[in-house]
């Protein structure tokens, strides 16, 4: 016999919130995810389409990794509101988040627009929405994972499946598939909904987080860490780029060489972000989770496996035990080869949980070749230089 499904509904400041039954339900969870497929947010054949967010739900489904499935240990967040214009304006430009929302007409008039000065972004009329649910589904995680700390020396995880992306989006507007800044709205909604003061964001993407490195450049309470493929799009995140004025010494650029995989990702997070993590001493955990350095996604040339990604969740949520009371989530950023993307994400829900790996059922060896250990090594000393690790 099936557990039966648990859903909670989250709004925002859930420790302020006149149903603290539900807190309950939160500290007995080991892992809280939240879905925001934007479904009308597609353009066919693009790799960033509407068929991504159902791809994950389905082998989350398939492998049992649900609340029909485990009950209380699993919850998924249901009902929660939407980001208002004041909290992505705490990131963005006013003028931008304005702008698009007008543009919606000339989305809905002619079925799709791409959005001027942004590379390959595109819209619909629906993006704008979209675009405010996905922001929401992130920040209502964190309220639930801060009011569960407040309750559990052990509180769940969380997991935005949200789409669109949003770490290439800069303050002024939108940027390689991405419209707002997913994970950079919810820090600044921590610092001001819930006083915590330091936060930091790892980020895993194959490419650079452009916009999150541009939007806390100078802000010397948020530490941002991306690892990313050397020289892939857009081009930013130097190892010299370490953040400007108060904020200086608090960007870590990690470029990584092409061809980059499971030894080098381990080596980058014992030798980097887990001494960074510790010198920095958050309050919370953000992690840009893009899967699209997997050695099968079309978009870039690194060779991380399923594995490499059930370990990275693993360690992340062992890190932030260590360090900030457990307070982590992630958010689904890249991963554009559906079968690598889902499998990737359904083993890092098994990391989260406390549960064996199940990558050997889907990692092909044969895939794989060696790294270039040699310029990972010279990557990761020089960072270590520069930031005196």
């Amino acid at each position: 016999m099936k557990p039966n499904t648990a859903f909670i509904c989250c709004s925002f400041g859930t420790d302020k919130d006149p149903l603290l039954p539900s807190i309950q339900h939160l500290t007995d969870a080991r892992l809280i995810y939240s879905v925001s497929a934007a479904l009308g947010h597609n353009k066919k054949s693009h790799p960033e389409c509407s068929a991504r967010v159902p791809a994950i739900v389905n082998a989350l489904e398939k492998n049992e990794l649900t609340p029909k499935f485990r009950g209380s240990q699993i919850l998924e967040l249901a009902n929660f509101k939407t980001a208002s214009i004041e909290d992505i304006a705490n990131v963005h430009d006013r003028a931008y988040v304005f702008g698009l929302e007008k543009a919606m007409d000339e989305a809905s008039d002619s079925g799709l627009i791409f959005i001027e000065g942004s590379g390959p972004t595109y819209a619909t009329s629906t993006t704008f929405q979209d675009s405010l649910i996905a922001a929401g589904a992130g920040m209502a995680l964190v309220d639930s994972v801060i009011a569960a700390s407040r309750n559990s020396s052990d509180p769940p995880t969380g997991f935005a499946l949200i789409r669109p992306p949003g770490h290439h989006a800069v303050p002024k507007g939108p940027m390689g598939f991405c419209v707002f800044g997913n994970v950079a709205i919810s820090a600044r909604h921590a610092q001001l909904a819930h006083g915590l003061k330091r936060v930091f964001i790892i980020d895993f993407d194959v490419h650079h987080g452009n916009g999150t490195n541009d939007a806390f450049t100078e802000d010397p309470d948020i530490f941002f860490l991306p690892t990313h493929q050397d020289g892939s799009y857009p081009g930013t995140g130097k190892v010299s780029d370490i953040g400007k004025g108060k904020g200086e010494g608090t960007t870590l650029n990690l470029p990584l060489p092409g061809g980059s995989g499971d030894i080098a990702m381990r080596t980058a997070f014992e030798e980097i972000i887990v001494p960074c993590v510790q010198r920095f001493k958050p309050d919370l955990i953000l992690v840009s989770a893009g899967y699209d350095a997997h050695v099968l996604d079309p978009l870039a040339n690194l060779q991380f496996t399923t594995g490499t990604y059930y370990s990275l969740a693993k360690d992340i949520k062992r890190l932030a035990k260590e360090v900030c009371g457990g307070r982590c989530v992630f958010f689904l950023e890249g991963g554009y080869n559906l079968e690598s993307l889902s499998s990737s994400v359904t083993d890092s829900f098994r990391a989260l949980l406390g549960e064996e790996s199940l990558a050997s059922e889907f990692d092909n060896p044969a895939y794989l070749y060696e790294e270039p250990m040699r310029k990972v090594r010279d990557a990761i000393e020089r960072a270590k230089s520069i930031h005196r690790l």
